[in-house]
């Protein structure tokens, strides 16, 4: 009985987190793979154990404004979001990581303002497939721009009212899935035995938006962006296909590895001037992904750094506006061995929780 209390509690507050005070959830489901004897020499599963480990994260979103009749014409929106600390799980074939986050100390907030930013992420990782999707809203961003030089320890131009959104979903197919995982390098459910590569298929389809109380530039980049600097809303939205390669190097445990995708999109574009006026398009243009993590992975202790970043962009009046979705990731982590209800599946628990015994 104490089991099912205790199961119950865990899995209230990962239901229950999300409307309190957490900054960022992450949620993973890995499917448990049948035996391979080929993929056995180069992937080692641990079916009996579970893993924790306490993280350390970054995740922006940050989006800059190219004009298009001179490429040397920009300006950088960017958020200030803190790194975020917590705690990371995976148990009963199910990821978790709920992190809080840092405060950032005075002259920070002084300089780049303050992003209030909500970020929820869910993972489903299998040998072949994976799918990430992701809901991110971001309020306040600083304004860097490469022609204005800003004095040491003196405020960027901030915007507090300028709030971003990226909603989507990805899926990848891992070519080499007998010799490659990912989930080794970036989850750690698995163990890379060997240096092995493998083709990609990346899938997106999401949307990425901005608002302002007034226009996103306005009337002091009128003379730079002509026509661009009155749009004061805008959104994208993206039908992506990308191919791609990754490697992971592995010596003794330890391994590096690097990802790159990018191909055609096919967007949905949307915008509202400062008068009111709305406009629609249908254009191409390139989605992106890459990924980079070394660090290192054993039958027991596991841990590295990892890099994540996505990025789309489109073409308003005579502005090109690029969309990145970064984060960035440390951790440390402990396998301990499965006893008693641990040894329950995802699967097993809505009907496990129904009974009185486990």
């Amino acid at each position: 009985m104490k089991y099912r209390y205790l199961v119950i509690v865990l899995f209230s507050l990962v239901v229950i987190t999300p409307a309190i005070a957490q900054d960022e959830l992450s949620v993973g489901v890995a499917a448990a793979p049948a035996y391979d004897s080929v993929r056995s020499q180069y992937i080692k599963t641990f079916p009996d154990h579970f893993f924790l480990w306490p993280v350390l994260k970054q995740r922006r979103l940050d989006f800059e404004m190219k004009n298009l009749d001179n490429k040397n014409t920009s300006l950088n929106y960017r958020s200030n979001k803190p790194y975020s600390f917590g705690l990371g799980m995976y148990l009963f074939e199910l990821a978790v990581e709920v992190t809080f986050a840092v405060p950032l100390n005075a002259d920070a907030k002084r300089i780049y303002g303050e992003s209030n930013a909500r970020d929820l992420q869910l993972n489903v990782i299998g040998k072949k497939w994976g799918i990430d999707a992701y809901l991110q809203k971001y309020e306040g961003f600083y304004l860097d721009d490469p022609s204005v030089k800003i004095p040491v320890n003196q405020p960027y131009p901030h915007r507090p009212d300028i709030e971003a959104r990226n909603n989507g979903v990805s899926v990848n197919y891992t070519f080499n899935n007998k010799k490659f995982s990912f989930r080794s390098t970036y989850t750690f459910v698995d163990q890379q035995l060997r240096s092995a590569g493998s083709f990609l298929l990346y899938g997106t389809l999401s949307s990425f938006s901005a608002a302002g109380d007034s226009a996103i530039l306005g009337e002091p980049y009128l003379n730079r962006f002509g026509e661009a600097s009155r749009i004061k809303s805008f959104r994208v939205t993206t039908l992506g296909i990308a191919p791609g390669y990754t490697y992971s190097l592995i010596y003794k445990g330890f391994f590096l590895n690097g990802t790159l995708a990018f191909g055609p999109a096919h967007n949905w574009l949307s915008s509202t001037h400062e008068d009111g006026v709305q406009k629609n398009d249908i254009k191409f243009n390139i989605y992106a992904a890459g990924r980079i993590a070394i660090g290192y992975n054993g039958d027991k202790v596991f841990g590295g750094f990892s890099f994540i970043a996505q990025g789309k962009s489109a073409k308003f009046d005579n502005a090109q506006i690029v969309g990145s979705n970064t984060t960035f990731k440390m951790l440390i982590g402990y396998r301990f061995r499965e006893v008693g209800f641990l040894k329950k599946r995802v699967w097993d628990l809505p009907k496990a929780l129904m009974s009185s015994k486990f």
